[in-house]
């Protein structure tokens, strides 16, 4: 089994992407091996096992990949968190700042039921607003937030800042 290290050892550093001075932190070179992959899945899962939840929801789109497994394995829903428009029936929306301008995700209205647990899972925590905003989300249908979980978390970025809702804040890896 490999350790945390190694994980570290499977994410691939990119210069200048998308923009110049950027450092982007690619998971596909970690998510193609079985084994990380693996890992990666049951670290999450283990920090939030004596946490009763209902629903793992996925922030667009690589909470998806990690999302639906941690769904499986802690025998929970999985419920989509989206960019707008993607969703059928009625949303609540969150709108939320980025680096110029805003943008928006959103739910549905009847994601969860009033009272249920809901773990946010995503890839990555940079500043920390797209994570705020899912956690607004899960408020506003009534549902408890237990935590949030990240891969990866971009530490000078101060996300975890934000994340002032989240009783149980998780990154497998901080840069």
């Amino acid at each position: 089994m490999e350790t945390i290290i190694d994980v570290k050892d499977k994410i691939r550093a990119v210069k200048d992407f998308p923009k110049a001075g950027i450092i982007f932190r690619d998971i596909t070179t970690a998510l193609k091996d079985a084994q990380t992959l693996q890992v990666m899945i049951d670290y999450l899962c283990e920090q939030f096992k004596d946490v009763k939840i209902d629903f793992i929801a996925g922030i667009e789109s690589r909470g998806f990949i990690f999302g639906m497994p941690m769904a499986y394995k802690l025998n929970a829903g999985f419920v989509p968190i989206r960019k707008p428009n993607k969703l059928p029936a009625p949303t609540y929306s969150q709108e939320y700042e980025l680096e110029y301008g805003t943008d928006t995700i959103e739910v549905h209205k009847d994601a969860f039921h009033e009272g249920a647990n809901v773990l946010i899972v995503d890839d990555l925590l940079a500043t920390g607003g797209t994570a705020e905003a899912a956690c607004k989300l899960v408020k506003k249908t009534g549902a408890n937030l237990v935590g949030t979980a990240f891969l990866i978390e971009l530490q000078d970025l101060n996300g975890r800042e934000k994340l002032v809702d989240s009783p149980r804040i998780v990154s497998m890896l901080k840069y």
